[in-house]
């Protein structure tokens, strides 16, 4: 089995900003990690491996220092990685990347031999849409399964997959020939952590770099000049400020006397509660006048 997945390392979202200025995020002086849904990808990449043999191939378009997310890569268990790094795919949007990160795939399977299965995470963090993974597919036209949180079957010789995909309301279990693509939810796996002799083969490591001419793109094709979404505007709320007061839970009935002084103090709990007294009292009356009138139809 030769699977590739797909890796990107994204802001960490505890740190996450934006530029007021030019509303785009803040990535210098932010540290960065590997999108946390691409390491279950990686993880269920690592697994039929395990299973069945071959090789798992790591492809990330970013820049340069993304380096160190696909050493962690290999520190688990990756082959190889390719980093897809060209100052022109800047500023890409999920068609421009799904296009590059598509001619890659094939690229990969030319040099390295064809590719049976594509991991991908549900979604990044820095970007929150999902469409990276699907878009890959419909470029490659190969079938694929979204949101998987368990993998029941893989069969090479029979050359088809089944999933477990979570939708809404419930569970959805899906066949579907390979090759195929997977975006992964968290809840997948369990991680793995790195062994010494995979962290001292990652300290040696160095990844494959391909660019835009690599790839064959022209200059239309990636980047901004590639991306037909653009964000007009991205700012971050302004903080809210809220008066808060700290009640002594020492004493604890006094403490909920004093809790509920101040709600009935605020106009707006005060007003809820007048409402919902008079709401509590007109159904009481009704109830009370439609058991007045079946006690009287019973008298007749």
């Amino acid at each position: 089995m030769h699977v590739v997945v797909c890796l990107k390392q994204v802001p960490d979202s505890s740190e996450m900003r934006i530029n007021p200025k030019t509303g785009t995020l803040v990535r210098q002086g932010v540290t960065s990690i590997i999108n946390p849904y691409d390491v279950h990808a990686l993880e269920a990449a690592l697994q039929i491996k395990d299973q069945f043999g071959g090789e798992v191939t790591v492809v990330s378009m970013g820049p340069p220092f993304f380096e160190q997310s696909l050493k962690e890569a290999v520190a688990v268990g990756a082959d190889r990685t390719i980093l897809v790094s060209d100052r022109a795919m800047a500023g890409a949007d999920t068609f421009a990347t799904s296009r590059v990160l598509a001619e890659a795939i094939r690229r990969i399977e030319r040099e390295f031999g064809p590719v049976d299965l594509i991991c991908c995470g549900r979604q990044t963090i820095d970007g929150d849409t999902g469409q990276v993974g699907p878009g890959i597919a419909a470029r490659l036209d190969i079938p694929v399964l979204t949101y998987v949180i368990r993998i029941r079957e893989v069969n090479p010789q029979g050359r088809y997959i089944v999933v477990e995909r979570k939708v809404e309301g419930g569970r959805q279990v899906v066949r579907s020939t390979l090759p195929a693509l997977l975006t992964v939810e968290k809840e997948l796996n369990e991680l793995r952590y790195a062994s010494l002799p995979g962290m001292l083969r990652a300290a040696r490591h160095k990844p494959i770099v391909w660019n835009r001419e690599t790839l064959g793109l022209d200059r239309t094709e990636v980047g901004l000049l590639g991306s037909p979404t653009i964000v007009a505007k991205s700012f971050t709320p302004p903080e809210r400020k809220r008066d808060t007061v700290m009640i002594d839970g020492s004493d604890p009935r006094r403490a909920a006397r004093e809790l509920a002084d101040r709600l009935l103090a605020h106009p707006t709990f005060r007003k809820a509660v007048l409402e919902s007294r008079r709401a509590a009292a007109m159904a009481a009356a009704m109830a009370q006048g439609a058991g007045g009138a079946a006690g009287s139809s019973g008298d007749r």
